[in-house]
């Protein structure tokens, strides 16, 4: 089979969700960084329109959004497999996606994490805190939420790993380390217990913001 080549950069979780998921299914990959700000240029912007990250190559096919890559990637490698044979687990697994997508991450993650990492770390600039404080109530709901839908179970897939786990858990883990981790989630510890589940599998330990950076500079 053809090697996979992912164009993204360390910290962004959505091009974690993506090296995660082939990390669980085991075959070998490469990674071609981009450079902070060449997203919104060419030749990135011949492979994504729109300037976004992560885009997956394979086999001279060329494909752009997080979701769309994962299920072709659960398609084509299918074991293990990263979508429920259930109806309503992987209805609710699409669920769970959308949630990261539309919740998670617009108008929570992109301002909390933006604010309190990417901006600080990247472009040296301090946080917002006005900007920070004004998220805080969408990002109550949606942490109360996604709390309520993992319950008492493993992983958001029930006992296995779905696409799922593989969406969610990059944003969350971005959230660990942070003054606002603790409000969010002081009345969820189950959340608390996933991350850390998810932390330590092997797909995880392989793609952190410090292993990707040193894949980055081998490439």
């Amino acid at each position: 089979m053809s090697t996979f080549i992912v164009h993204s950069m360390p910290g962004s979780p959505y091009g974690r969700s993506v090296l995660a998921t082939l990390e669980e299914k085991g075959v070998a990959y490469r990674l071609l960084p981009i450079a902070v700000g060449a997203h919104r240029a060419e030749p990135h912007l011949s492979r994504h329109p729109f300037g976004r990250i992560p885009v997956l190559e394979h086999d001279g096919f060329m494909l752009y959004e997080t979701q769309a890559i994962l299920r072709y990637l659960d398609r084509v490698l299918p074991s293990p497999a990263l979508m429920p044979a259930d109806p309503k687990a992987a209805a609710r697994t699409d669920q769970i996606m959308n949630i990261n997508d539309w919740y998670l991450y617009q108008g929570v993650a992109n301002v909390i994490v933006a604010q309190r990492v990417i901006f600080p770390r990247l472009f040296g600039q301090a946080p917002d805190e006005a900007a920070i404080a004004a998220a805080m109530p969408k990002a109550h709901a949606v942490f109360d939420e996604l709390a309520r839908l993992l319950g008492n179970n493993k992983y958001f897939g029930g006992d296995m790993v779905s696409l799922a786990d593989l969406s969610v858990a990059p944003q969350m883990d971005l959230f660990a380390g942070l003054p606002e981790w603790l409000p969010l989630t002081n009345a969820h510890t189950n959340l608390r217990e996933y991350l850390d589940r998810m932390n330590a599998r092997a797909s995880f330990e392989a793609t952190t913001w410090e292993r990707v950076a040193q894949l980055a500079t081998a490439a």
